[in-house]
């Protein structure tokens, strides 16, 4: 018996060991597998979504506000401010909100609670204030689960005072303003192709601004607040404060000033020859590259870069010729950088300087000119059988077969050297976004007749500011400058963290070569078809263009001038896009472009302090300013007006002792042998004059014209010219004004006989 109980006790004993074996193997199994399945929960948030759980807890934690940072300023080299940012207020909408207020309102049974606006009232009302389409904002409003519909970004400071008085007078709720900075530019249209414009989120779309953005949008800063557990912030000593770096300012090498009148001229031109595709024009300062102006017309206001101003423009939308998009981006397109053209002979004073470096040309190289030349299987006019020329009459002719003799000379792959030298294989470089691409026909298929053809600036395309940037190089001494707009950066504090390095890129001809090659280019002004590039008192060098524009029988007329022509300070190419032929003034660089230019440079180089020089003949009609002799006896006046170097006549009206009365009055600029009427005693006539038509008229009409109506006249323009085809082509005072006696009227003279 005893026996049996012990062989069953061990039995039991066995099946405890075996069950509580297995209890520990499942308990094992179930702690691991648990500890696994924490391990792999404790890896998926800690690990996998640590990021998105530390932002989760930050936010609940936490508040953050965004500082925008202050765009920087965009002035030009005065000082004058052409970009800057101000403070400005973006409305937003709570539809949400809006319509829990609306719905409060008419559960409301006290008279008080109820609020007097509705969505359609607080839509007109917003909508009247902020300019924008009601519609709109009632669509907006209608989608009730959103919190932020944004009405209007940017508004102007006392928009949003309006604002913000509708919202408090009403007790609107749902509607709110959020501080912001809205780009201001206070010149409007002036050089909108260089500054360009910012888009919504005040990033640079165009231009310098684009160009720029880097350096102009500066760092955001924040502002971290911590959140009690009802979400409100806490107090100032939780609080976190990281600064806002503002943008660098950019100080432009454009003039204010130089950039009015070239816009000017070019816009006059465009609408005088009625230019399908508008004009353009660079001005350099000839020794460093800088880039003084540039402009491209037609242009746009940068306040409002969306909206197209040109009627022409305006006429092709409205015909369904073209969309906005389309004529948007015309109007934003910079010709003077974006575009290319076939540059035709202002191409030439290249080949020269080519020729002249390479000694197979000299100053004493003549060429007899038959009216065309044979190249390969290709017969190549000129404009005139020339006959025996010297090498500065082929410049002022502009001759096409001496020219493509030249370049002959030099071969296929010396001219093309030249042309990488010069910068024109890679561009210019200007700090500019979307330079045009070079067209040049390969060095392996380069022929001799494509030779013959770039020779005189045919058959291939380059930008304009890539050509004058060569151009220059011709002129200053054989040294090639990139173009450059931004000479420095300032800080917030206006020190100096950048300045462009003047250094030029290379030196592609002599100085010796460029001199003749300056001697050459002052002839054409002073002889050759750039007469009507003249300006009184200066030596201006030049060179016109005419280029086809393919098989199409269309145009490109172009001028390219530099002043003083024996040390040039400035240099400036204006092209003009497809002029109308029939528009009664022969088609030509010399006719329709030159005499802008003329003009431009009698207003540009005086305010740059380029001291004119005279020949002793033009002193004798050289401006001067009439002294102020009212109160003096006639003796000391008739002494003063003769004093040396006025070069004033007189005549005396009255017989007092004294001057009582003068015209022109005292200050006023008039031209040298005028005549001053001296009032002694006799009251001073108050008739206003009538100012006569002068254009057509050749200088000795228009001069007598306007002495018989009582007036001065000021000549401009072709003043060196024995040619019978000089005439007025256009008067400072409109035909039919009405103006005080003694008014000068300044009148441009032009050369019609110049063809190009």
């Amino acid at each position: 018996m005893a026996t049996s109980g012990n062989r069953k006790s061990e039995k039991v004993r066995r099946a405890n060991r075996v069950i509580q074996q297995r209890t520990f193997i499942l308990m094992l199994i179930l702690g691991i597998g648990t500890f696994l399945l924490l391990f792999t929960k404790l890896y998926q948030l800690q690990v996998n979504r640590h990021e998105e759980l530390q932002k989760l807890a930050v936010s609940q934690q936490t508040r953050s506000t965004v500082v925008s940072a202050s765009r920087g300023t965009i002035y030009d080299r005065n000082g004058n401010i052409l970009a800057i940012s101000a403070t400005a207020e973006t409305v937003f909408l709570s539809p949400l909100e809006i319509n829990e207020t609306l719905e409060e309102s008419e559960k409301a049974e006290d008279p008080a609670d109820k609020v007097s606006w509705s969505k359609d009232s607080l839509a007109a009302a917003l909508a009247q204030i902020l300019g924008v389409n009601e519609e709109n904002i009632r669509k907006r409003m209608d989608r009730v689960d959103s919190q932020y519909e944004v009405i209007k970004l940017r508004a102007d400071e006392d928009v949003a005072n309006k604002v913000r008085e509708y919202i408090n007078e009403n007790n609107v709720r749902g509607v709110y303003l959020v501080t912001d900075t809205k780009r201001y530019y206070p010149y409007s249209t002036l050089a909108s192709h260089v500054i360009g414009f910012v888009g919504d989120d005040n990033t640079g779309l165009y231009g310098l601004e684009a160009h720029y953005e880097k350096e102009l949008e500066g760092q955001t800063g924040l502002v971290i607040t911590a959140k009690d557990n009802a979400g409100n912030d806490m107090l100032y000593e939780f609080e976190q404060y990281f600064d806002a770096e503002d943008g660098s300012d950019l100080v432009l090498t454009i003039d204010t000033t130089i950039q009015y009148y070239l816009e000017k001229a070019v816009e006059d031109i465009v609408h005088k020859y009625n230019s399908t595709e508008g004009g353009q024009g660079i001005i350099l300062n000839a020794k460093t590259g800088a880039v003084l102006a540039m402009a491209s017309y037609p242009n746009y206001d940068l306040n409002d870069f969306a909206a197209v101003r040109d009627p022409g423009m305006l006429k092709a939308i409205q015909e369904k010729k073209a969309t906005l998009g389309e004529m948007q981006m015309r109007q934003w397109w910079n010709k003077s950088l974006n575009e290319t053209y076939e540059p035709g002979s202002t191409f030439k004073p290249l080949t020269l300087a080519a020729a002249l470096e390479e000694g197979v040309i000299d100053m004493d190289t003549t060429y007899t000119c038959t009216g065309s030349i044979h190249v390969l299987d290709a017969n190549i006019h000129c404009t005139a059988s020339h006959g025996f020329q010297t090498l500065k009459e082929t410049a002022a002719h502009s001759c096409n077969p001496a020219f493509i003799t030249y370049g002959l000379r030099l071969g296929n792959e010396k001219f093309y050297q030249y042309m990488k030298s010069f910068g024109l294989m890679d561009g210019s470089g200007v700090d500019l976004d979307g330079e045009g691409q070079s067209i040049f026909m390969s060095p392996e298929n380069f022929s001799e007749l494509d030779l013959a053809c770039y020779a005189f600036g045919q058959n291939f395309n380059i930008t304009p500011i890539s050509l004058i940037a060569a151009q220059a190089a011709c002129i200053n001494g054989g040294y090639l400058y990139k173009p450059y707009i931004v000479d420095q950066m300032l800080d917030e504090d206006g020190n100096v963290i950048w300045q462009h390095d003047n250094t030029p890129v290379r030196q592609v001809i002599s100085e010796e070569t460029s001199a003749n090659v300056r001697e050459c280019l002052e002839y054409v002004v002073a002889e050759g078809t750039g007469r009507n590039g003249q300006v009184a008192g200066y030596r201006i060098g030049g060179k016109t263009g005419t280029a086809d524009k393919g098989q199409t029988g269309e145009l490109i007329v172009s001028f390219m001038s530099f002043a003083p022509a024996d040390d040039p300070e400035v240099i400036m190419l204006v092209t003009l896009d497809t002029p109308d032929r029939g528009c009664g003034t022969y088609p030509s660089g010399g006719n329709m472009v030159a005499p802008a230019c003329s003009q431009v440079m009698s207003e540009i180089l005086p305010y740059l302090g380029i001291e004119p020089s005279y020949s002793a003949e033009e002193l004798l009609g050289a401006d001067t300013t009439v002294p102020n002799v009212v109160g003096l006896t006639i003796e000391e006046a008739k002494e003063k007006l003769s004093a040396k170097g006025r070069n004033l006549n007189y005549r005396v009206v009255g017989e007092g002792d004294k001057v009582t009365d003068q015209t022109p009055v005292g200050g006023a600029i008039i031209p040298g042998k005028s005549v001053v009427v001296l009032y002694a005693g006799a009251p001073k006539p108050d008739t206003l004059c009538s100012v006569p038509n002068l254009v057509g008229r050749t200088p000795s009409e228009a001069n007598m014209v306007t002495t018989n109506a009582g007036l001065l006249i000021r000549f401009t323009g072709t003043t060196d010219s024995e040619s019978s085809s000089v005439r007025v082509i256009s008067q400072s005072e409109t035909a039919g004004a009405k103006v005080p006696a003694g008014t000068v009227i300044t009148v441009q003279l032009g050369d019609g006989s110049v063809q190009d």
